[in-house]
């Protein structure tokens, strides 16, 4: 189990919720990434595809006029939403389980090494039946991001080299394996493997690179 639910990268469990807003927002979520599946992967007939058009235009009416938390730390400012790496939990675009944009990717920090799975459907296709390149690129950078707490020092993604050794297929789950290669001052260095059922698809090298002000936990203005 992670350590009271305030920590979701310690454990391979997926964390849960940990409100009732939370555990809605991925409710919707989830919903959304169905639908997204379904649309880049079925042919409906026109006047299907208008009325769903127009059902989910309606859904919109009232949410747009609410009041914005503009990005994670409006969200943590505001409090009574969890913490920041809670918040990325949910929020993030390649890991929040709150975020239909994700797959979501399950990232997790076990015996000095970083581990991470998620399975892909059509609306990540590039090559026939495979995931694009670009996004096995930005779920690298999101895992190797994470294991590069294993250096103990938080920094901003300086280089990513990925080396495609075959495609690598959709609708199978894959597997991450990441391991810290050193640290050189503001420098942290990863190093991490994809694997789609036994087979090495792609593997990445990173370069970490911790500012001098730090990391804050909002943009600067």
């Amino acid at each position: 189990m992670s350590d009271s639910n305030t920590d979701p990268f310690a454990s391979e469990e997926i964390t849960p919720a940990i409100s009732a807003e939370w555990e809605a927002k991925r409710r919707v979520a989830a919903a959304l990434r169905g639908l997204t599946g379904l649309l880049v992967s079925t042919s409906p007939e026109l006047s299907d595809l208008h009325a769903l058009a127009a059902r989910l235009e309606d859904s919109m009416h009232g949410f747009d006029t609410l009041p914005r938390l503009a990005g994670r730390s409006a969200f943590a400012d505001a409090g009574g939403h969890g913490n920041f790496r809670q918040l990325a939990h949910e929020l993030n675009p390649l890991s929040g389980m709150s975020n239909p944009l994700a797959p979501p990717l399950n990232v997790w920090l076990e015996d000095g090494c970083a581990r991470g799975k998620a399975t892909l459907g059509w609306a990540y296709e590039g090559p026939p039946g495979s995931v694009h390149g670009g996004v096995v690129a930005a779920l690298f950078d999101q895992f190797m991001g994470i294991a590069q707490a294993l250096g103990g020092q938080p920094g901003m993604t300086g280089t990513l080299s990925v080396r495609y050794h075959r495609r690598t297929p959709l609708h199978v789950e894959l597997h991450f394996s990441g391991k810290l290669r050193r640290t050189e001052g503001r420098k942290t260095v990863v190093h991490a493997e994809l694997h789609a059922g036994g087979v090495l698809t792609a593997e990445c090298e990173a370069l970490f690179v911790r500012p001098v002000s730090g990391m804050p936990l909002r943009p600067s203005s």
